[in-house]
């Protein structure tokens, strides 16, 4: 029997499948019982599992990041779709098919590696592109920039997310680049490429998505400046000649600023014209992507509108085919 999906799956359903575990938790309730809360994903979402009644046994007997065959049964808690869990039992990955859990396939991955090497291949300044020619080359942080998630959380929180993101960000600031004369496009395609590069150091994906220990005391945003200026001094290697002052300067303004605001934990408020386009275009681009997975994982299938979402504060409403005579 094929299996469901996280996608699949509704309401009051029994359920025997296995998942991959993204993050688990032993919690107390008021009454001091134990219960596991973890949170399972395959290729097409996530969902939380409850089990009440839980014990250390129970919690020690698999990590983030292993496979666990579940059974339960599903419902919805506060707009969202969980499952509480009878039975849980640690899976061997040499039963499962990974590309069921696998949001982006290795051709994706290689598509967007392409594309990426097309955008900083396209630049017209000489010295971003020796700029980026070091970061193209270097197999090892290649593979490790086309593996990163973009968060844990968030927007493109799955491996591959990363160059996904910086993908549909680079072809959104070489449009908006051409489109304003006042830009300078090479410098904000580069920004785009740039903006996350510190999340390679900040987070850990080989197995579950989780914070390093560097990331959790530094962050990527001071990460990225320390891996933009290595690059920069392997440029000037390469060139043999100095790596403009200013341009290196614009580059790290970018990083650091490409947040917004300082209450989302931006150092530096953007104060040039491309640092500002590249924070808004970010900002719209990992909204798109959230705003799409809640409508997607919104369990309230029969309705026009999906739950509440507190982060949002709002509801979104889904798409709606129009009927004959509506406009």
């Amino acid at each position: 029997m094929s299996r469901r999906f996280i996608a699949q799956l509704g309401e009051n359903e029994n359920l025997d499948e296995v998942f991959l575990v993204a993050e688990k938790q032993l919690r107390a309730n008021r009454n001091g019982n134990l219960y596991l809360q973890v949170r399972l994903t395959d290729k097409t979402g996530s969902m939380v599992g409850m089990m009440w009644n839980s014990n250390e046994r129970v919690y020690a007997s698999f990590e983030a990041g292993d496979y666990l065959r579940v059974e339960g049964a599903t419902q919805v808690y506060n707009g969202n779709l969980q499952i509480i869990l009878s039975h849980v039992e640690k899976t061997v990955r040499e039963k499962v098919d990974e590309a069921d859990f696998a949001t982006l396939t290795s051709d994706d991955v290689d598509k967007f590696v392409v594309r990426v090497s097309e955008h900083l291949r396209a630049m017209k300044d000489p010295h971003l592109r020796s700029l980026a020619e070091c970061f193209l080359i270097d197999e090892g942080f290649m593979a490790k920039y086309s593996s990163a998630p973009a968060g844990i959380k968030l927007h493109h929180a799955y491996k591959g997310g990363l160059i996904e993101h910086v993908v549909s960000l680079m072809d959104l600031c070489a449009s908006v680049g051409g489109h304003y004369d006042v830009v300078d496009t090479d410098l904000l395609v580069m920004g785009a490429f740039l903006h996350d590069v510190g999340k390679i150091e900040e987070l850990s994906f080989e197995r579950e998505l989780a914070y390093t220990d560097a990331g959790q005391m530094i962050g990527h945003v001071v990460q990225g400046v320390g891996i933009l200026d290595a690059k920069v001094r392997e440029a000037e290697q390469l060139s043999g000649e100095p790596f403009p002052k200013e341009t290196h300067i614009r580059l790290q303004h970018m990083i650091v600023s490409h947040h917004g605001q300082y209450e989302y934990g931006s150092p530096k408020l953007p104060m040039t014209l491309e640092a500002i386009t590249l924070h808004f275009l970010d900002n719209l681009d990992s909204k798109i992507q959230s705003a799409t997975q809640i409508i997607q994982e919104d369990a309230n299938a029969d309705s026009n509108w999906t739950s509440y979402n507190p982060p949002l504060g709002r509801k979104l409403l889904k798409t709606i085919e129009n009927t004959p005579g509506e406009v």
